[in-house]
């Protein structure tokens, strides 16, 4: 099985391209999904974040009030930092588990999109990395614009991360998403093109 990380900072344009991967055949293993599934009532890390923020974190459903924890954690790094010692090992346990079906049903190239691949020293684990970037000032727009978030909670967001400078160079991919919807497409199924290539030529 050829395993690519695919990854970008928040508003990259990640989603769009695992997306146009998908429609090509890509088997796409998403940490974000894992990541809410991880979280959902009656899992060890749902129980563990409650003992650790207390009930504020709590919607009135008795699930995880997202935003609440979100709003916690991006203003206090060691607040994120104990988040993520809870999640981060409960998603690896099941990027495992997911990987480990997709190839008994015979999978040739598993797609990990992982946005915070570089941060959690992930690098090394796959047979290549993509980096899906755009200038910060348009990741900046778009999350004030499509995910309703204020001008001061999206620049905490994007400051969290590793700068998309550092991570260019470790990157084996890079898609540039500065253009028009389309030029991402093209972009995205052009790298596919070569990915595909490339772990024939492994084989």
């Amino acid at each position: 099985m050829f395993r690519v990380g695919l990854t970008g900072n928040i508003a990259s344009g990640k989603s769009t391209v695992a997306r146009v991967w998908a429609r090509l055949g890509a088997a796409i293993i998403d940490a974000d999904v894992l990541a809410r599934r991880a979280v959902e009532p009656g899992m060890p890390a749902f129980r563990r974040i409650v003992e650790t923020f207390g009930p504020d974190v709590l919607a009135a459903d008795g699930r995880l009030d997202r935003a609440a924890l979100r709003r916690i954690v991006f203003r206090d790094p060691a607040a994120r930092a104990r988040l993520e010692a809870i999640v981060h090992p409960e998603v690896a346990r099941l990027r495992e588990e997911e990987e480990a079906a997709l190839a008994a049903r015979g999978a040739e190239i598993v797609v990990h999109d992982v946005p915070l691949l570089f941060e959690v020293g992930l690098e090394d684990a796959f047979d290549v990395v993509v980096l899906v970037d755009a200038p910060e000032a348009i990741r900046l727009e778009r999350l004030v614009r499509d995910r309703g978030l204020d001008e001061a909670e999206a620049r905490r967001m994007i400051d969290a991360q590793m700068p998309a400078a550092e991570k260019r160079g470790r990157a084996d991919y890079i898609i540039d998403n500065d253009g028009t919807l389309q030029d991402l497409e093209s972009r995205a199924t052009e790298t596919w093109r070569k990915i595909v290539e490339r772990a024939r030529g492994s084989a």
